[in-house]
């Protein structure tokens, strides 16, 4: 069972409820593993101090010319719809950042003038946090496309087991690559104006995904139709509502999870838990 926690916009608490889900799901005896693939800023290693046992880098397949053999016939600019290889009147230049690896330039090239070398675009981490596996990415500084690296986590996921994927923020190309394979798609929002207006946008970007979906309302003070509304609105349930708490804030600012540092949190991913599992579990079957 793989369970996709997402969110519209950045902030709203994404990592909070995929890193104490995760230890409660430990705590429980399931086995589990926790998968950042917020690779431009990973940050649930702060909470959960993996011991990390095996770290690889992680590349991307990039077109590599051979100037001697290359005839200029212009087939692999042709083909190359993000301009990734452009053929002058003299030479051919390449833009490794704008690859998207599809091959289609070799592919085409009818002398063989073009071959595929190794990108570094970043890395990543396995290893353990007490009974919880993890797995992390984190991107090279400079890198512009997250959607390879990510694609190199999910690949190190299992097949047994539980996995809370920990989503990129938005709905851009990250987001969507994270959460495309997933049993189910935990949405994460704050009662906020711009917390509405970000996860409306996510449910119209996952709108025709086939997975279900379910959504934590973070950091409530009070009641909040308009967001209800929004939810009721695209057939999604509010699972769970998570108070403001300045004691949940302290424990943040300690790199401490809430579940078992703020008293009644436990109960509080108990009652989550059981709204996912039973939903989660009929369409994995």
């Amino acid at each position: 069972m793989k369970i996709a926690v997402a969110s519209g916009k950045g902030g709203t608490g994404k990592t909070t409820v995929a890193v104490n889900l995760s230890l409660f799901l430990v705590d429980a005896d399931l086995k589990v593993t926790y998968a950042d693939c917020d690779v431009e800023e990973p940050d649930g290693h702060l909470f959960l101090k993996p011991e990390i046992t095996l770290k690889h880098r992680s590349a991307v397949l990039v077109p590599q010319v051979n100037p001697e053999a290359c005839n200029l016939c212009g087939e692999c600019g042709a083909f190359c719809r993000y301009s990734a290889i452009v053929v002058l009147k003299e030479e051919v230049m390449t833009f490794p950042e704008l690859c998207h690896s599809c091959g289609g330039c070799a592919y085409v090239c009818s002398v063989q003038a073009i071959t595929e070398v190794d990108r570094y675009i970043g890395s990543v981490d396995r290893g353990s946090a007490g009974k919880l596996n993890f797995i992390s990415g984190c991107l090279d500084i400079g890198q512009a496309m997250g959607p390879p690296l990510i694609k190199a986590v999910l690949r190190n996921i299992t097949d047994d087991g539980i996995t809370i994927v920990d989503a990129p923020p938005g709905t851009s190309c990250p987001a969507m690559t994270a959460v495309g394979d997933c049993d189910y798609l935990l949405l994460v929002a704050e009662p906020t104006p711009f917390g509405r207006h970000d996860l409306e946008l996510m449910l119209q970007a996952v709108g025709s995904l086939p997975m279900p979906r379910g959504v934590v309302l973070n950091r409530v003070s009070g009641p909040d139709t308009a967001i209800e509304k929004l939810c009721s609105r695209y057939g999604v349930p509010i699972l769970s509502r998570i108070p403001e708490d300045r004691r949940v804030a302290e424990a943040y600012s300690k790199g401490l999870t809430a579940w078992k540092a703020v008293p009644g949190y436990k109960a509080l991913f108990a009652d989550l838990w059981s709204k996912i599992e039973p939903v989660a579990g009929r369409y994995t079957a």
